[in-house]
């Protein structure tokens, strides 16, 4: 009997069937959940008002409860098609409110000097970006908490959450190290009334600073064990590892632009032109490197 036989005479098509039904459902109900969450009317935004950065915002949101489905849904399957259905669900609500917290936190606490629903609303396509990004971050690190956990009990929950914490303040430890970089380097302007004045560089390159780091620290799910017994002494481990990897992350991008573009003054393209192509090309960068050290390290 071939693989694909198998695979057919098996319950594993049925556990995958509900497993991909489970996960459209929850992708579709993201929009939803904005609207009623932000009381906005999302088709008005999108279809009516053709307001691109709140589609921005939106795609950024719904991408990141499909990466964080991708961790629920991979592993060993559960014993049992009811299991199987309350372990997906779970996890993919769980997902969808900690995207949607970890967005509330980064407008309230990391872009603290703007109200980025408004800035959305009024079409700003460089905050939409920053908010996008920052929510496939958060979303690359609460996959990396799911993969990493074992079990569906009260302590997988708050290991979960303990990632998400940990995801939010490295990705606001990253926001105030670029913020005082960008503030020493123009005269004490803050890079958020950059994003204010829709300065897409700007957004682009923070952004991928964003996702970089994210993709960094996931590395430490592959060397701290998950141990529900000693929850705060592993969590603790990851935490360090995290911030460990975040100046490793940082060192490295800084050497590959420095030889990468070679001869191109960045901040001042980004900053001051709007230098889209360049802001780019240092996205581009940032995100090779963290995949270049994931893969050394994984």
């Amino acid at each position: 009997m071939s693989v694909f036989e198998t695979l057919l005479s098996s319950d594993l098509l049925l556990f995958l069937a509900v497993d991909l039904i489970i996960a459209l459902v929850l992708l579709s109900a993201m929009r939803f959940f904005t609207g009623a969450v932000d009381k906005i009317d999302t088709i008005d935004e999108l279809a009516t008002r053709d307001n691109f950065a709140f589609g921005i915002s939106l795609a950024g949101a719904t991408f990141g409860l499909g990466i964080v489905l991708s961790g629920a849904i991979s592993g060993e399957k559960a014993t049992t098609l009811p299991l199987e259905v309350l372990s997906i669900s779970l996890y993919g609500l769980a997902g969808l409110v900690l995207i949607k917290l970890g967005r509330w936190i980064h407008d309230r606490v990391s872009l603290n000097r703007l109200d980025k629903n408004t800035e959305v609303a009024e079409r700003n396509v460089a905050v939409a970006i920053v908010d996008a990004c920052a929510a496939i971050a958060t979303a690359i690190i609460i996959r990396s908490t799911l993969v990493w956990v074992e079990g569906l009990e009260l302590m997988t929950f708050i290991a979960i959450f303990s990632g998400f914490l940990i995801s939010q303040t490295v990705m606001l430890l990253m926001t105030r190290y670029r913020e005082h970089r960008y503030s020493r380097g123009n005269l004490g302007t803050t890079m958020q009334q950059a994003f204010k004045d829709n300065n897409i560089a700007v957004a682009l390159r923070h952004g991928g600073c964003l996702i970089g780091v994210a993709i960094s620290v996931t590395i430490a799910s592959n060397y701290i064990y998950y141990d529900s017994e000693s929850l705060m002494t592993t969590l603790g481990s990851w935490m360090l590892f995290s911030l460990v990897m975040l100046t490793t992350f940082t060192i490295l991008a800084i050497i590959a632009k420095k030889i990468i573009l070679n001869g191109v003054n960045i901040n001042r393209e980004v900053d001051l032109q709007n230098n889209v192509g360049i802001a780019a090309m240092d996205m581009a960068i940032n995100l090779s490197i963290a995949f270049i050290l994931s893969a050394l390290l994984i």
